[in-house]
């Protein structure tokens, strides 16, 4: 009896999954690591940035996956831990510019895919 009390008092702590509430794309980012400038239209020299937002209290691994037409640019990964919603950032720069053309970032919620923005980069 008490081996069963500990699975089920054990199993009652554990954080939810990590359930995808948005994805943001934009120029800036505000404190909470939201978007502060919504854009799907780059200029080469700006830095790209992504907000993955997720609901409630949740544990695990966010990534995204950059893609410039069909190469793979870089997919960085980072471990989060929350309290309740929030909002993990990932963002692409190159100092030399960024080629003009269609670009893509995938998003991954524990090896997951869960979602996709397309955008251009470009003189607008």
């Amino acid at each position: 009896m008490a081996v069963l009390f500990v699975i089920v008092s054990a199993a009652g702590c554990s954080n939810p999954p990590l359930s995808l509430s948005n994805i943001q794309l934009g120029r800036s980012l505000n404190p909470d690591r939201s978007i502060a400038s919504i854009t799907t239209l780059f200029k080469p020299s700006e830095t790209i940035y992504v907000s993955v937002q997720t609901l409630e209290a949740s544990s695990g691994t966010v990534g995204v996956k950059w893609m410039f037409g069909t190469q793979a640019i870089d997919e960085p990964t980072k471990p989060v831990s929350y309290d309740g919603p929030a909002s993990t950032e990932f963002h692409l720069q190159n100092s030399g510019g960024f080629p003009a053309g269609d670009y893509s970032v995938e998003i991954f919620l524990d090896g997951q895919s869960v979602g996709k923005r397309v955008f251009k980069v470009g003189e607008p």
